[in-house]
C-alpha cells in the first residue's frame, strides 16, 4: 500500500471543512469525473478587508485528494486571498508531513482549485489554459502550460514524475514524447540534459514487497474486481503480460472499439495502482506488440 503519514491519514479518516459553505461568494471547480478526480472548493471572504473567513471542499477522488482538500482548507482560513494565492502545491504537501510521490497530483488539484475560486470571487474567469497550450495528454486532458509550470515549480527530471505530479501519460502513454520534449527543453535552461533512462526519486523499487508470482495473482484479482462494470457495457479485459512495471492488457468486446478505450484504460491503471502499491502502467496489447517489433 501507499505510504501515508499519519497526518494524511487523519486528514481523510476525519477530513475538515468538508462540504459547501453557506453564503459563499467565491467557488473553484477543477478536474473532471471521467478523468477520476474533482474538487470544488468554496469560500467565503470578507470583501473589505479580502480576508478568507472560511473555506470548505467537496471532492470525488482517492484518499489523497480528501486529504489534500482538507489541508487546504486549513491552510487558507484566515489568510488574505493574494497570500493564499501564494499557497503552492508543495505547501500542501509539507503540511500533511508528504504524500506519495505518486500521489502529488492531488496537491496540484488544491492550489488550482483555489486559483479558480480567487478568480471567481473577482468576477474574472479562470481558464485552465488549454487554448493557449497544446494538449499533451488527452486521456487526461493534460495540457503543455500545466506540465511546463508543474516541472518548474517542483524541480521534475522524469515523465515518471510528471505523470505522478499531474496525472499526464498516465493512460495510453502515447504522449511520453511529448512530455520528454517539454523536459528536454525546460532542462536545458539550465544548463543540464533530460535522461531518459533516470528514475524517479523515492520510487526506485515497488512498495508492495510481493513475489513476482503474487503480484501477476493480485493483478488478476483486481481486475476480477472492475470485470462487472466492464461486462455491464458488453466489454472486458484480459490480462496478456507483466513486465516490471508495464502491465499489457487486451480489451474485449465492446471495449476493444470504444471511442472511450483510453480512458478506460486509465480508470484501469488507477485501480490497479491503488490495490499494488506502486507507480505502473497499463499499456494495451497491442503496445507489447510494437515494441517487440522495434527490439528486433
Amino acid at each position: 500500500m501507499w505510504d501515508y503519514s499519519e497526518k494524511v491519514q487523519e486528514h481523510f479518516f476525519s477530513p475538515r471543512n468538508a462540504g459547501a459553505v453557506d453564503d459563499a461568494n467565491a467557488i473553484g471547480d477543477v478536474g473532471s469525473l471521467s478523468c477520476g478526480d474533482a474538487l470544488r472548493l468554496t469560500l467565503k471572504v470578507d470583501p473589505d478587508s479580502e480576508v478568507i473567513l472560511d473555506a470548505g471542499f467537496q471532492t470525488f477522488g482517492c484518499g489523497s485528494a480528501i486529504a489534500s482538500s482538507s489541508a487546504l482548507t486549513e491552510i487558507i482560513k484566515g489568510m488574505k486571498i493574494d497570500d493564499a494565492l501564494g499557497v503552492s502545491n508543495q505547501d500542501i504537501a509539507d503540511y500533511l508531513d508528504g504524500l506519495p510521490p505518486e500521489k502529488m497530483h492531488c496537491s496540484v488539484m488544491g492550489r488550482e482549485a483555489l486559483q479558480a475560486a480567487v478568480a471567481n470571487y473577482r468576477g474574472e474567469e479562470w481558464k485552465d489554459d488549454h487554448e493557449e497550450g497544446a494538449l499533451i495528454c488527452k486521456c487526461f486532458a493534460i495540457d503543455e502550460v500545466m506540465i511546463e509550470e508543474t516541472v518548474r515549480a517542483n524541480g521534475l527530471r522524469t515523465v515518471e514524475e510528471v505523470t505522478n505530479y499531474t496525472k499526464a501519460g498516465g493512460g495510453c502513454s502515447a504522449c511520453h514524447e511529448g512530455i520528454e520534449e517539454i523536459l528536454t527543453r525546460i532542462l536545458a535552461e539550465k544548463g543540464e540534459t533530460f535522461d531518459p533512462n533516470a528514475v524517479a526519486g523515492e520510487i526506485k523499487k515497488p512498495k508492495s514487497g510481493l513475489t513476482n508470482l503474487q503480484r501477476m495473482k493480485r493483478i488478476e484479482e483486481l481486475l476480477d474486481e472492475i470485470r462487472p462494470n466492464l461486462q455491464r457495457d458488453h466489454g472486458d479485459v484480459e490480462l496478456v503480460e507483466v513486465d516490471g512495471r508495464y502491465i499489457y492488457v487486451k480489451m474485449i468486446g465492446a471495449c476493444a472499439g470504444c471511442q472511450m478505450a483510453a480512458t478506460t484504460l486509465g480508470g484501469i491503471q488507477q485501480h490497479l495502482a491503488e490495490g499494488l502499491g506502486e507507480f505502473i502502467q497499463v499499456l494495451p496489447a497491442e503496445e507489447l506488440a510494437r515494441r517487440a517489433a522495434m527490439e528486433a
